[in-house]
């Protein structure tokens, strides 16, 4: 035996698998799945919600309750990631908090009362959040933060269209667990992927650059832009974490139901590839206005549920603009510093919208009001609409 093949041997085979280009589209995949993995129960929230409703018998506002939840505490999570991402070494913690997942997703599949699942499912949101904060801190590191965020995004619509049509159906049959077991193959596909990422360390600048650094972030336009990240989770979120119940008391059945919600997570895909192929390329001023003001459109139609046409019109394009728009206010939080710092307060900001959603929409739909759940979700789209124009015009112009 060669003198070579025995030092080959000695390294551990972690260190022998072959790593993903840092800046590369396969690395850009595998980081989707990493922050994806953390927050895949709110790709597929109206499985989650209807599944509390028909598999456990909760009421509508002690599914929102659960769901909000979860997402809470992954705002928790995510916070917490933005004080500590930069002193940890994100892999070993990625690693750890993963199974942590695995786990927590387990022992939700025993619970079956309101307050358990609450108290559960908050711990598995904050692990969830940091996982998150720590998955967007480090795809700020990568060059084009929007393209990645557009992964992202493809990704998660992907994934969850396939979880809205095939998840929904199997509650009557097996119960909760179908959903939680859903969630931790995710997990465990996302922990296979993580040996082949690479390290992503920070460059330290020296001292004098640091403190130009810190001067240049413009903490109030940073502050419009993280406003306007949680106004837009939290109109889309309030309304489709309800959208399976608002489909059913527009007279849809349920097949059509979640059919409608799997093709149309999958069509909006194209929204975030549209992102992937656009970049910044023509700044990101208009195209976040433009599809905002349609994703305001689309939520109109829902006062319209009935006609059949007009319910998937409207949730086909509203999954379009949500993933377009979504990538390029991640991308705008990102821009802000290089360290992935803003990028994680970017990730709270967005787990606070898609908590507050299902939160102010269990308290406003009761039984059946949901024309006010919609016109509340306008409301906000419109105050995020307004948010968003000074940051982007600064950045377009830096640019």
């Amino acid at each position: 035996m060669s003198h070579s093949a025995v030092q080959t041997s000695k390294v551990p085979l972690l260190k022998r698998l072959p790593i993903a280009s840092a800046n590369g589209e396969i690395a850009r995949v595998l980081l989707s799945f990493l922050a994806t993995a953390g927050l895949f129960y709110v790709n597929i929230m109206p499985a989650l919600i209807d599944g509390l409703i028909d598999g456990l018998g909760f009421s509508n506002r002690d599914a929102g309750f659960v769901g909000s939840a979860n997402v809470y505490g992954a705002a928790v999570g995510a916070l917490t990631a933005v004080f500590i991402v930069k002193r940890i070494n994100w892999k070993k913690t990625a690693l750890l908090l993963l199974l942590g997942l695995l786990v927590t997703d387990l022992f939700s599949i025993y619970l079956t009362t309101v307050n358990s699942l609450v108290l559960t499912r908050f711990f598995h949101g904050c692990i969830g959040g940091m996982l998150v904060g720590i998955a967007f801190a480090v795809i700020a590191r990568t060059s084009q933060a929007d393209r990645t965020f557009g992964y992202l995004l493809t990704v998660q619509f992907g994934l969850g269209g396939a979880g809205l049509m095939f998840l929904p159906p199997l509650v009557p049959e097996y119960g909760t667990a179908a959903l939680f077991i859903a969630l931790m193959a995710f997990s465990a596909v996302t922990l296979c992927m993580l040996p082949f990422l690479a390290d992503y360390k920070i460059i330290e600048p020296l001292p004098a650059d640091k403190a130009i650094a810190v001067k240049k972030i413009n903490y109030p336009l940073l502050a419009l832009a993280l406003l306007a990240t949680f106004l837009f989770q939290a109109a889309n979120m309030g309304v489709y974490a309800y959208v399976i119940g608002l489909g059913k008391a527009a007279g849809q059945d349920m097949s059509f139901i979640s059919s409608t919600l799997g093709f149309a997570a999958w069509i909006a895909i194209a929204g975030s590839v549209l992102v992937i192929v656009m970049s910044t390329r023509f700044g990101r001023l208009w195209p976040i206005l433009i599809a905002t003001l349609l994703t305001i459109v689309g939520t109109w139609l829902f006062h319209y549920s009935d006609s059949k046409s007009y319910y998937w019109v409207a949730n086909v394009g509203v999954g379009i603009t949500w993933a377009f728009v979504i990538s390029y206010l991640l991308g705008m939080c990102a821009e802000f510093d290089s360290s992935g710092q803003m990028a994680a307060l970017g990730g709270f900001a967005s787990k606070m919208g898609l908590a507050s959603g299902p939160l102010t929409a269990a308290l406003i739909v009761g039984d059946n009001n949901y024309g006010l759940l919609v016109n509340v979700a306008l409301v906000a789209l419109l105050l995020c609409m307004a948010a968003v124009i000074l940051p982007t015009l600064a950045l377009d112009k830096a640019k």
